[in-house]
């Protein structure tokens, strides 16, 4: 008996139908909104942290120094050049002296005029005192006269009255002498200033140091305290370095590090924490410390950024946690916890971290407990979960 060929259709279309549909569930269910989220987990084991400081940093001299005038000037010239290896007292540069070099000459002649007249004085006391002498001994002789009643008494007291102006003579003479003494030590106090601030026109190394900046040439006008040279001492280099305020217990004075310059991005140097500044940056919220090098590199540019690690000590062992796993819900720090084949979220309480990821659980979880580290999406308790291996980003094949 033939079957009809419209019934066949049916049943055929009906079939393919019922085929596709069982598709697109298995679809749904293992690959599309309602399939199980794929997550990579890791077990809670006990161990040891080796916390350490990271922070950022750029190279700095410890020593340095801005060569320049006391006072406003015209640069007269310029002996070095950046990069040049200077020596303590080498002229670096030089002011233009302007009119001092004629007011040194002043002040030498005036010098000389005053010496002249402090001679000058000096005769005018020995002349009054040998005034004094003679008025002293022709007043001793008319009071012997005057005891015989030989002269009058008025023509005694006239030479005692030529006694008391000859020692009046005598103070006025060493007052002038006196005075041309003071006039002396005030021109030579006055050209030794100016032979001073001649003096600070030429500008020379403080110490030995290598030029970093030239920053004014022959002919600028520079004000009193604006740099012309900046000096700086190559073996006092060292690292500022800038470390997040909240990632910063522990820093202190003598802790090891290990340096890595931008420019040798392949190499550790070794160091230490040479100080820690005691303010700190309010603005980027970070601290400040000095590393000192303990073995001063070759060629090294100061303001090169570096890449600092501080070694802290060992904890004891307690449990530990990829910092990975450690998730935000509902205003709790915790992890998604697998119990019993359910996911749960646990509320963890955490202590110190390391640079490894690895980090301290104080409280909320057990040795041995298995909790998700990566999640293909995010979770919620309940959620249907399909453990994996590992998880591969999105378009990845294995």
């Amino acid at each position: 008996m033939k079957m009809n060929p419209q019934l066949s259709r049916r049943l055929l279309l009906g079939g393919l139908a019922v085929a596709l549909l069982a598709a697109l569930a298995w679809v749904a269910l293992r690959t599309g909104p309602l399939a199980p989220t794929k997550v990579q987990v890791t077990e809670v084991k006990k161990g040891s942290v080796s916390p350490a400081i990271f922070g950022i940093g750029q190279v700095e001299a410890q020593r340095s120094w801005m060569v320049g005038p006391t006072v406003a000037g015209r640069v007269l010239n310029v002996q070095v050049d950046v990069g040049q290896t200077v020596q303590p007292g080498q002229p670096l540069a030089e002011m233009d002296p302007v009119d001092l070099d004629q007011r040194l000459a002043a002040l030498d002649a005036s010098l000389a005029r005053a010496q002249s007249a402090q001679q000058a004085a000096g005769a005018q006391v020995t002349d009054a005192q040998a005034r004094r002498a003679l008025a002293a001994a022709n007043l001793k002789r008319n009071q012997d006269l005057a005891n015989q009643n030989f002269i009058s008494a008025g023509a005694l007291e006239a030479r005692t009255q030529e006694v008391a102006s000859a020692s009046a003579g005598v103070a006025a003479a060493q007052a002038n002498l006196g005075g041309s003494a003071m006039d002396i030590t005030r021109l030579r106090a006055e050209r030794a200033a100016l032979a001073q601030q001649r003096g600070n026109l030429k500008l020379v190394a403080p110490a030995a140091a290598v030029v970093t900046a030239r920053d004014a040439e022959a002919g600028t006008t520079v004000v009193a305290g604006q740099a012309v040279l900046r000096l700086m001492d190559p073996a006092s280099l060292w690292v500022k370095l800038r470390v997040d305020q909240g990632r910063s217990a522990g820093l202190a004075p003598g802790l090891a590090a290990r340096i890595t310059l931008r420019s040798r991005p392949g190499e550790a140097l070794a160091g230490k924490v040479a100080r820690v500044e005691p303010l700190a940056d309010s603005v980027t919220e970070e601290r400040l410390a000095m590393v000192a090098f303990d073995a001063q590199p070759a060629g090294v540019s100061v303001g090169e950024m570096a890449e600092v690690t501080l070694q802290l000590p060992a904890t004891a062992e307690r449990l530990l946690l990829l910092n990975a796993a450690v998730v935000q819900n509902e205003g709790q720090t915790g992890v998604w916890r697998l119990k019993d084949g359910a996911l749960e979220f646990a509320p963890v309480t955490l202590g110190v971290q390391g640079l490894d990821g690895t980090v301290q659980v104080l409280s909320g979880l057990d040795e041995g407990d298995t909790v998700v580290l990566y999640s293909q999406s995010a979770l919620k308790p309940g959620a249907r979960i399909a453990v994996v291996e590992q998880l591969l980003p999105a378009g990845a094949k294995k």
